[in-house]
């Protein structure tokens, strides 16, 4: 799975700019997309309790997650040797997931999910008026089941959601190991 943050000015129903936060997950074989939106940057708790609730709506957790080397979850890279924050490494130990990081400044590296970010603020997020933000992440999952996650994918040709089931097999159940904050 891939995740990446990204962050769009929208009208709110005040007729005010405000900046929005979203960070999107990615099932890296299938495609199938969630995203959610904050009102401010992320922290640290913030990404944790978005990664569970991505697994809860894709039902389990992948053996592998990617990240740019974001300070959210890493304080230093030196030559391969990884320093997590505190918080993200207890997370990630508990929740059992390898990490890969992508060097800095290469999105290539996980293309994947840069397309997604530019995808949801592009379709989703261009032209709508924000009223508050449950719904407005409402509107999101319901915008993903229809459209996101439902079209023909151009790379495997199929609909994301057709897909997401039979790519599960690197999925551990989210009921089998659901993290327990402390």
């Amino acid at each position: 799975m891939q995740v990446d943050f990204g962050e769009q000015k929208v009208k709110s129903s005040q007729r005010k700019t405000i900046k929005l936060y979203v960070i999107a997950f990615v099932l890296t074989n299938s495609r199938y997309k969630y995203a959610e939106w904050q009102d401010r940057p992320f922290t640290t708790k913030d990404v944790i309790r978005t990664h569970e609730n991505a697994f809860q709506y894709f039902g389990g957790c992948p053996e592998e997650m990617v990240y740019d080397q974001d300070k959210l979850m890493v304080v230093s890279e030196n030559a391969g040797d990884i320093v997590y924050t505190k918080a993200f490494q207890t997370y990630k130990t508990e929740r059992g997931f390898h990490v890969y990081l992508c060097r800095k400044s290469d999105p290539q590296s996980k293309g994947k999910v840069e397309n997604v970010v530019k995808f949801i603020k592009q379709n989703f997020g261009k032209n709508r008026t924000f009223h508050q933000l449950d719904t407005w992440n409402e509107q999101c999952l319901a915008w993903l089941k229809r459209k996101g996650n439902a079209q023909v994918h151009n790379t495997t040709k199929e609909t994301d959601r057709r897909v997401c089931p039979g790519k599960a097999t690197l999925m551990t159940s989210l009921y089998s190991t659901l993290f327990r904050e402390s």
